[in-house]
């Protein structure tokens, strides 16, 4: 229901207005004011969103109502009334912003019509208000799929770079910000404490929260320059620890390893492998550590010493690829080192304890599930311990191959049909793995293997592929066409469009209807 005020000292006047745009426009909500100083009160009590403003009136005139009405309300319209046809008196209305200008005496029929137009522009911005207020919303519910699949092409993939500036802009980030990863670790029984997590720490804008995969949750942090890195990164290390025991009422089992600082978001893989390497094991005391606080290498000559980032590098790629032969016979070699530059055994068996539980951790990104690797007993010499080692790099070798052999081997075609039927929908990996019961992280990395891109490149492929078609129809408007093939933004659509094709949408669909529009 429009409302509109008519002000107008002569009441005379007043009710003739009303009578005529009442019965030409009986879904209007009419009030009336006899001077400028009650148009201007009823504008607040009112709010209306047309006014048809008598210009000579006692006290406040029409204009001087109308500067302070259309300060403070700017987006009511209103139409000047008067009998003074002067120039001076249009000038100042055009500049008030007023939408037109009606004469008295003025009939009917003039009256309708120019009231009729600004009431279909005030229809037609209600219209794109709601349009727009149901993006926000649309865009609002995305968020979090694009917070979880940014983080996870940013952890575990490559990001496009059609999608990574603007995405990581949607998020209010600077792809050039320094970032570093935690890992937070959930023990069994807890996993309910992820939405808490999450919303610690978009509360404190301290970053984005990635999918829970396994009993872990990924986090990147955005680095508070005004602070120094180890008092930031230790306070929100406490905080998650705070927010999922909170909420889950398990104590026991929770840690957070926290990566070094990146100079950007694009070095950020490595911060979080940090984190990873940072869990020295779950049954320690401590509750969170810093990968600064890991021992040096190279600080002598002892096999006991932690191994240079060339070696952890090696022993990512090693799982991520499973090599388990070559994970077990350099484990093993490892231990001969041990034994014959006589180490303290209890020290070498920690040392395979924290490969073993970095590698449990690895895995659990493919969706490999299993219990933590723990020694049955304490070995009395080194041949028991290599014995007991080699039996733990088994039963992960057998859990891993088992995982393999539960994926079918057309999954990814399957993936493939399902992203392309669905691809006008806000699709996420989080998504297909619960549809395939996968961990989206392998998901990520089995389609880069087998298909050759990411899943969102093969997205945005549907999605582009989709809006050729639906060009063809003269019909449709690309605003129209944006909304359905799966975007919230028609400018992010054109962009994505001109890059994907080297033509924006406007020239493609020129050339498509041959120059027609």
């Amino acid at each position: 229901m429009t409302k509109l005020l008519i002000v107008d000292d002569e009441q005379v006047g007043r009710e003739g207005l009303q009578a005529i745009l009442q019965k030409g426009f009986p879904e209007l909500t009419i009030e009336q004011a006899k001077n400028g100083k009650m148009a201007v009160e009823l504008a607040e009590s009112f709010r209306p969103e047309l006014i048809l403003m008598d210009i000579k009136m006692p006290g406040m005139d029409g204009l001087e109502a109308a500067e302070i009405i259309g300060k403070k309300y700017p987006a009511i319209k209103i139409v000047m009334v008067t009998a003074y046809d002067t120039f001076d008196y249009a000038r100042r209305a055009l500049k008030l912003g007023v939408k037109d200008y009606l004469l008295k005496p003025s009939k009917a029929g003039e009256i309708k019509k120019t009231v009729g137009r600004v009431l279909e522009q005030i229809g037609e911005e209600n219209i794109e208000r709601e349009r727009s207020r149901l993006r926000e919303d649309a865009l609002e519910r995305v968020m979090p799929v694009i917070e979880t699949d940014i983080v996870t092409q940013l952890l575990f993939d490559h990001v496009h770079e059609v999608h990574s500036d603007e995405l990581v802009a949607w998020l209010g980030a600077d792809a050039g910000s320094e970032t570093f990863a935690l890992s937070v670790l959930v023990p069994d029984g807890a996993e309910g404490a992820y939405g808490a997590i999450r919303d610690r720490v978009r509360r404190e804008a301290a970053g984005w929260v990635g999918a829970l995969y396994g009993r872990q949750i990924p986090v990147i942090a955005f680095r508070d320059r005004s602070r120094p890195f180890r008092a930031q990164a230790s306070e929100l290390a406490r905080g998650l620890l705070e927010a999922g025991r909170t909420r889950s009422n398990v104590h026991e089992g929770w840690f957070v390893g926290v990566g070094s600082v990146c100079a950007s978001l694009a070095q950020v893989r490595q911060s979080y492998r940090e984190a990873l390497l940072a869990t020295p094991d779950p049954q320690q005391p401590v509750r969170y550590r810093l990968y600064t606080d890991k021992p040096e290498s190279g600080n002598s000559d002892s096999v006991l010493d932690y191994p240079d980032k060339r070696w952890e590098q090696h022993f990512f790629e090693q799982i991520r690829v499973g090599d388990w032969d070559g994970i077990r016979t350099e484990t093993l070699d490892f231990l001969r080192r041990c034994e014959s530059e006589g180490a303290d055994r209890l020290q070498a068996q920690q040392r395979v304890s924290e490969r073993l539980w970095v590698a449990l951790r690895v895995l659990a990104e493919m969706g490999v599930d299993m219990d933590t690797p723990t020694f049955s007993f304490q070995a009395h010499d080194y041949r028991q311990l290599r014995a007991e080692t080699g039996s733990i790099l088994d039963r992960i070798k057998q859990a891993y191959a088992e995982h393999l052999d539960r994926i079918k081997p057309d999954t990814v075609r399957r993936i493939k049909q399902y992203i392309a039927e669905r691809s006008h929908e806000d699709i996420s990996l989080e998504s297909i793995g619960e549809k395939f019961e996968l961990s989206p992280f392998y998901i990520s990395k089995l389609f880069k293997e087998q298909v050759g891109v990411n899943y969102i490149d093969f997205l945005t492929q549907c999605r582009i592929d989709k809006a050729k078609k639906l060009m063809s129809d003269p019909a449709r408007s690309l605003k129209e066409i944006t909304f359905e093939v799966g975007y919230h933004d028609p400018n992010y659509f054109s962009k994505v469009f001109k890059k994907m094709c080297d033509i924006s949408p406007t020239e493609y669909r020129k050339a498509l209807l041959g120059g027609a529009e």
